[in-house]
């Protein structure tokens, strides 16, 4: 039963889910207009969820990537190379389209912390979905604040389901929770100025 939980929790939550639910929130509640609320959520869901799916996706059924959790280290370079592909033209779309800065420098997150992750994934196995879930609770924590609570919740749900299933060690998800909160909370106070 408990695996199952974990089961449940690591597949609801991959990384691009966050994508949707940050984005959802930024779409609509800070940004200014309609048009720019649509453009936020339309990339959010091409780029950062609909396109990392589907490139799983393929990857997989070209053998790839052999399982469902990439628990093959060097099996994770080519899928990090790509995203940061679709990333970079999100953000493209995102600037030009002048959407908030907060939308924006959260996004540039997503391509610095891809570009970090790959470094260290040649030598370790640190946890993605540890760092897309800290992630976006960084992200809402720097807007919302304290009312971002839940998302620090699942962050840490998130966690213990990759060492319950025994994708990561506890080392590797605490240094994802710690390495993309600090990175993203970071990064985004230098880009937005506030």
């Amino acid at each position: 039963m408990k695996q199952k939980f974990a089961r449940i929790i690591s597949t609801i939550f991959v990384p691009p889910s966050f994508t949707i639910i940050v984005y959802s929130l930024f779409a609509f509640l800070v940004e200014q207009t309609i048009e720019k609320s649509l453009t936020v959520f339309i990339v959010a869901f091409l780029f950062g969820f609909v396109a990392p799916i589907v490139m799983f996706v393929v990857l997989r059924k070209k053998k790839l990537i052999s399982d469902n959790d990439a628990m093959i280290k060097d099996q994770r370079t080519i899928p990090y190379l790509i995203a940061i592909i679709f990333y970079s033209i999100g953000l493209v779309i995102l600037i030009l389209s002048k959407v908030s800065i907060v939308s924006i420098a959260f996004w540039f997150c997503y391509i610095s912390n891809t570009i970090i992750i790959i470094p260290i994934n040649k030598y370790w196995k640190i946890s993605a979905h540890s760092m897309g879930a800290s992630g976006a609770a960084a992200a809402l924590f720097f807007v919302f604040g304290w009312n971002s609570f839940v998302a620090m919740i699942i962050t840490l749900l998130v966690g213990w389901s990759r060492v319950d299933l025994k994708c990561h060690t506890t080392p590797q998800v605490i240094a994802g929770i710690a390495l993309a909160f600090i990175s993203v909370f970071l990064q985004m106070k230098i880009i937005t100025g506030i």
